[in-house]
């Protein structure tokens, strides 16, 4: 499928499955960028941390990220099966998770807007037929309340739990990672779990914790590193810069100022969702970020956040830029040599999700643009 914000995915087979259900994922969230990014500069500015410190526009920070963002996913999950209804009855689902859990349920928010919106639409089929004339907003009313209601309790009683479930089985595997040692090896799970947006999960209920246990004792501590680092998310929003689908390639700038100096790295998430085989770049860049501030002997004093290249040098102790910084910059290089390989280049685009529906194999991308596309009817 496609939306005003995700390429078209041609083709079948699992490759194509995958893309289009990655795809479906990010076009969820594409079309709320501007709230993540709002949400993003009240953090950057506002929090304690922040560069005007305001505890009174601080407090809006825990309801959009809490509230609001996951409420916005699951309406537009539920747009995206069945119009405006499903829009409704998503939204309202999705309160359902959001008051079930603590963190940010966007994981929660996916399956929600989409699933009720999927009942209503099951719902409106057996009713369209049945409903006699002058009945039909009373009907719809009625079902779309009832249905909305409906899945709100069983978010609240069964999907909310069973995603903190998954949040805890995540964190449980990064703590046993880092437990034996294997820390370049955590970005196999981390980095799949942060496009999932477990990443606060991750970040503040595993990794904080242990980082100011060590950090107490030796002063600085690297676990407050494996997940902010902002060098992965960089080098994948460079490679879709210069490599992406051309539709996209207008959004990235943005995108990269918000991730790396805002600290934002919830922009960069619908990028590997869309192409679900460029997690290899930002897990292979983590994992090299990860080794080199081993090597390096990096460490940092407090959590960075939000995870900005300022936070990052903020929270370095004296004399460790050196080390943070070719952490930093290692994690982009390799993130964006291996993100622009899978996107071929950008010789390879015709044939990814930017290839345009009813193009013949032997077209190039230009030949669209002056040659009508033919709908069958």
């Amino acid at each position: 499928m496609s939306t005003d914000y995700t390429p078209t995915v041609t083709g079948t087979g699992m490759k194509a499955t995958i893309q289009r259900f990655g795809g479906y994922l990010a076009g969820m969230i594409m079309p709320n960028i501007g709230a993540f990014i709002a949400w993003g500069l009240i953090t950057a500015l506002f929090i304690p941390t922040g560069w005007l410190p305001n505890k009174e526009f601080a407090a809006l920070v825990d309801p959009i990220i809490k509230s609001l963002l996951p409420i916005l996913i699951g309406y537009t999950g539920g747009r995206m099966v069945h119009g405006q209804r499903g829009a409704v009855v998503g939204a309202v689902a999705t309160m359902g998770v959001v008051v079930g859990a603590e963190m940010p349920m966007f994981l929660g928010a996916m399956v929600m807007g989409p699933l009720a919106a999927f009942v209503l639409k099951l719902v409106d089929g057996f009713t369209v037929e049945r409903t006699r004339a002058g009945f039909e907003m009373l009907v719809d009313n009625f079902t779309a309340g009832i249905v909305g209601g409906a899945m709100a309790l069983l978010g609240l009683k069964a999907i909310g739990p069973v995603v903190t479930e998954i949040t805890g089985a995540a964190s449980t595997a990064v703590a046993w990672l880092i437990g034996h040692n294997l820390l370049p090896l955590a970005s196999i799970l981390i980095e799949p779990a942060k496009v999932l947006f477990l990443n606060n999960a991750i970040n503040h209920g595993v990794l904080g914790p242990l980082g100011v246990a060590q950090a107490a004792e030796q002063g600085k501590s690297i676990l407050f590193m494996l997940e902010s680092n902002p060098g992965p998310g960089l080098g994948l929003l460079l490679a879709y810069l210069f490599f992406g689908p051309r539709q996209l390639r207008p959004s990235t700038p943005a995108a990269i100022i918000i991730q790396f100096f805002g600290g934002i790295h919830e922009i960069y998430f619908p990028y590997v969702l869309m192409k679900p085989r460029l997690i290899l770049a930002v897990i292979a860049g983590g994992a090299t970020g990860v080794m080199i501030f081993i090597l390096t002997g990096s460490g940092l004093v407090a959590t960075p956040a939000p995870g900005s290249i300022f936070a990052y040098l903020a929270v370095t102790p004296r004399g460790g830029w050196v080390g943070v910084l070719a952490g930093v910059l290692a994690a982009t290089l390799v993130s964006f040599a291996v993100a622009s390989a899978l996107l071929g280049f950008g010789r390879g685009e015709r044939d990814e999700v930017g290839e345009n529906p009813g193009e013949s194999p032997g077209q190039t991308r230009a030949e669209p643009e002056t040659a009508p596309v033919v709908k069958e009817a």
